[in-house]
């Protein structure tokens, strides 16, 4: 990763960082995601679960709807997913659905994350109908992303 790849990856980190930090003022689970295609913002995503009461408005799942509604179509094999936290397990799935080649993560979320779990499902290569696993670049705002949580 580059400079200018590490400068853009921090910028939009930034911006999931404020999303995470409204869903932390109204109660949700601290967590801001981002779609980008091309350089542009295309979907955003703001954890609800708790003020939505469904276990599925989690931030990743929301931007990839904000998405796929924008550009009218399911493949995002050209977008990059940001995010203030590891994908979850049922993230990742949507994720790997979507195509989705690049995953940005502010820190790991351990026994539920989509990559650092026992069920790694974002790094799968036995299910074939799933394109090659997405790269992941970890630990971007690291520090301001587990500050989050204080």
């Amino acid at each position: 990763m580059d400079n200018v790849d590490l400068k853009a990856h921090k910028s939009y980190m930034r911006w999931c960082i404020d999303l995470a930090k409204i869903a932390k003022k109204r109660g949700d689970s601290p967590v801001g995601s981002l779609i980008v295609q091309n350089g542009k913002i295309i979907g955003e995503g703001i954890e609800s679960g708790k003020t939505q009461i469904d276990i599925t408005f989690h931030a990743e799942i929301e931007a990839i709807r904000d998405a796929t509604k924008r550009i009218e179509r399911q493949d995002l094999s050209d977008c990059i997913l940001y995010t203030t936290h590891e994908p979850c397990i049922m993230c990742s799935y949507v994720i790997r659905h979507m195509k989705i080649p690049i995953i940005v993560a502010g820190i790991t979320t351990g026994e539920i994350g989509g990559f650092s779990s026992h069920i790694p499902i974002l790094l799968d290569t036995i299910i074939k109908r799933w394109s090659a696993p997405p790269t992941i670049i970890k630990g971007v705002l690291e520090k301001e992303c587990s500050a989050l949580h204080d």
